[in-house]
């Protein structure tokens, strides 16, 4: 069987064989979450997204050192270099700590994250857990002739970088007139010998919360600079994979190599990651989901369904698959609609599975699980493609169903190795596990309902069936009447 998995690199903007620096180990660095406010659905796709891959690099048997960094300071508003730090605002506004905020945002990142069976990291560094770090990367850059101080700040030149190397490559933006485009709209140009120069330290004023002792004096670090440290420190440099949304290859992750460039300061130019993945925004009628948008639903508005754009709760799995169905690297639309539907598929898609077990079974196979293990492979090696992988498990759906309409045919053996299969592509590859797959007691107790509620139906009580029914609905159990007869799914985690 052909594994060999390929990536659609962005640095080099074309699909590459993966092939890691020092198998069977692999470095992945992924650009984590600015804890300010309650997750939402663009956090999950980030999440989910390099999830999947962590999962899958796994599942192929390499030994994966997964880092994702928590940013609790130095991310100001609007990405700029002036302005108020975005947890020291929230904590102002509510008369917090700043560390309270981060640590409740954090809490609640985990919490949803749980709920959507992402797995945990191997390290998850904070920013303020690393400010030494960063000091240190900063002092380097500067002593390599790559910063320059102005009244306590510290800037990255950017023009005697290009002297150099080149600042651009990742992102495309070559051309300096197109960066400056960009920097106009960042504030804080006026210290700056360039307007294309970012903040690698920034002076603490007098009511800023959230400040260190430096060479520089009280300061704080520069959003860009604690990747660049944390990473480098947890997986070296260069390392395998860095990961992270579409929106931060410019500028964050083009300063990231700038940074990691200007800290080694080589003859020859250093990428810190070799392979750069990026994955799609989801949007809202077209539009960016995003706090600074003010158009997102939280996670757990989706759990509940108390946000007025949502007609009814969705579960955590339902989430997941919702976003599994796209490829990474497209872009998500969300409406109530898609989200209904991929509802629909997921339990057309359980319940396809436990069909298996009721089939009857011939005494040969039209088809076989090796032949469907070979078809998930040659998808998920194509740049991680799940939809690609949803789309042949429904192939398999459809073929089940034919062999209960006598059009196929499954001997027992065959039929226990592809529901083996299918349950282990869902359940560790793709993360969709229902908590009926893990709890018999959940099982035996809904048993018990759907027969109080076939008795009810029996003695055409059909308010007693529809409240049994409809009283499971408002806990994100549904029940499916089927010819089978019924059927429940439950996708909370």
């Amino acid at each position: 069987m052909n594994n060999e998995l390929y990536f659609y690199n962005t640095y080099t903007h074309q699909k590459e064989l993966f092939q890691p620096l020092n198998p069977p180990f692999v470095g992945l660095y992924v650009c984590g979450p600015t804890v300010y406010g309650e997750p939402h659905l663009g956090h999950a796709r980030s999440a989910i997204s390099f999830d999947i891959l962590y999962r899958y690099l796994k599942h192929l048997g390499y030994k994966v050192r997964y880092v994702r960094n928590i940013t609790d300071v130095g991310h100001l508003e609007n990405d700029a270099d002036e302005g108020e730090d975005k947890i020291a605002k929230k904590a102002r506004l509510e008369q917090l700590e700043p560390m309270e905020v981060a640590q409740f945002y954090t809490d609640a990142y985990h919490f949803a994250m749980d709920k959507l069976h992402v797995l945990r990291p191997s390290i998850e560094p904070r920013a303020t857990g690393h400010i030494l770090e960063q000091i240190k990367m900063i002092q380097k850059i500067q002593q390599n002739g790559f910063a320059y101080e102005v009244n306590g700040s510290v800037y990255f030149d950017i023009q005697a970088y290009k002297k150099k190397y080149r600042y651009g490559e990742l992102s495309g933006r070559l051309d300096s007139e197109e960066n400056l485009a960009i920097s106009r709209e960042l504030e804080g140009i006026q210290e700056k010998k360039h307007p294309e120069d970012f903040a690698l330290w920034k002076k603490a004023n007098p009511e800023h919360i959230m400040r260190w002792d430096s060479p520089w004096g009280e300061g704080f670090p520069g959003w860009h600079i604690e990747c660049s440290a944390m990473s480098t420190k947890y997986l070296g440099s260069p390392f395998d994979i860095h990961g992270g949304g579409l929106d931060l290859i410019f500028p964050h992750h083009e300063a990231e190599i700038a940074q990691t460039n200007a800290c080694e300061c080589l003859e020859n130019p250093l990428n810190q990651a070799k392979y750069w993945l990026h994955c799609n925004m989801i949007t809202v009628n077209g539009k960016k989901m995003g706090k600074s948008l003010g158009n997102f639903i939280t996670l757990n508005e989706f759990f509940s369904g108390s946000h007025p754009m949502l007609t009814q709760p969705y579960s955590p799995t339902t989430i997941r698959f919702f976003i599994l169905q796209a490829h990474y690297r497209s872009t998500l639309d969300f409406s109530n609609e898609a989200l209904q539907a991929a509802e629909k598929a997921l339990i057309r898609l359980l319940q396809g599975i436990q069909k298996l077990d009721t089939l009857k079974y011939a005494g040969k196979s039209s088809f076989t699980a090796q032949e469907i293990e070979s078809q998930l492979y040659q998808a998920m090696n194509d740049d991680l493609n799940t939809a690609k992988v949803i789309a042949e498990l429904f192939q398999v759906i459809d073929k089940i169903h034919a062999v209960d309409l006598k059009q196929e045919t499954l001997t027992q053996t065959e039929a226990l190795a592809i529901k083996e299969l299918l349950n282990n592509w869902l359940e560790n590859i793709l993360g969709i596990v229902p908590e009926n797959r893990s709890n018999e007691q959940l099982e035996e107790i809904m048993q018990i309902l759907i027969e109080l509620r076939n008795e009810a139906r029996a003695q055409k009580n059909y308010a007693l069936s529809d409240a049994i029914r409809d009283k499971l609905q408002a806990v994100q159990i549904t029940l499916r009447d089927t010819p089978e007869g019924t059927i429940w799914v439950n996708g909370k985690i």
